[in-house]
């Protein structure tokens, strides 16, 4: 009976206050990919484009602190499973066939984050935010490993909002873009910024 009241008690408190110290979220959605040409393979007649970057499904995990009424910080892994698209040029270079070819491919990402909350309080049922902050991508080639990826470091911004379910759970939607100089797997011709928009929703816990 003791044991009830207690969690009661508790399931009341995170009822009126959700999410007022700390919160751990699951997201899951999309990765799109601007400016996505890795290079070439070819010598003399490639272009910058001959093989690109393909859109991807992507996972995150993430902590976030609420320090003070409107702001907070946030630390995340997200995991994406990406494709390396080789055109017909590329392809006959690699293959000895003009098929174009797609290869699974994966992508590590680490985000170290400020949080603002523009509006609202820690107590509110619906939070919009604005994020931004540091983060890296280890870019794993095709039958590759995390130790032989490519690591770029570079930043992210965005936005979105968090909305109280019940009790301790809350759901929350992103809007965020990453720009990192390109991965480099040894094409010739690569050079300049990837840009990453994430699409995704979440459910969380907040403590």
């Amino acid at each position: 009976m003791r044991k009830l009241a207690i969690v009661l008690a508790l399931a009341a408190f995170s009822s009126a206050a959700w999410g007022q110290a700390g919160e751990v979220w699951f997201n899951y959605g999309w990765s799109l990919y601007q400016n996505s040409g890795l290079g070439t393979p070819l010598a003399f007649t490639g272009t910058s484009n001959d093989v690109t970057l393909g859109d991807s499904y992507r996972w995150s995990l993430r902590f976030a602190f609420n320090v003070k009424d409107h702001f907070g910080a946030e630390v995340g892994y997200a995991f994406s499973h990406a494709f390396l698209d080789y055109d017909a040029a590329a392809t006959q270079a690699l293959t000895g066939t003009a098929t174009p070819l797609s290869l699974a491919m994966h992508i590590h990402q680490g985000t170290f984050d400020g949080v603002y909350y523009p509006l609202t309080t820690d107590k509110a049922r619906i939070r919009p935010f604005l994020i931004g902050g540091a983060e890296f991508d280890n870019f794993v080639p095709p039958g590759g490993s995390s130790y032989s990826g490519s690591t770029k470091f570079g930043a992210n911004f965005g936005g979105g909002v968090k909305f109280h379910i019940k009790g301790l759970f809350a759901g929350r939607l992103d809007a965020r873009e990453y720009v990192t100089p390109k991965p480099s797997f040894g094409f010739g011709m690569n050079s300049g910024a990837l840009w990453q928009t994430e699409l995704s929703a979440g459910v969380g816990i907040g403590f």
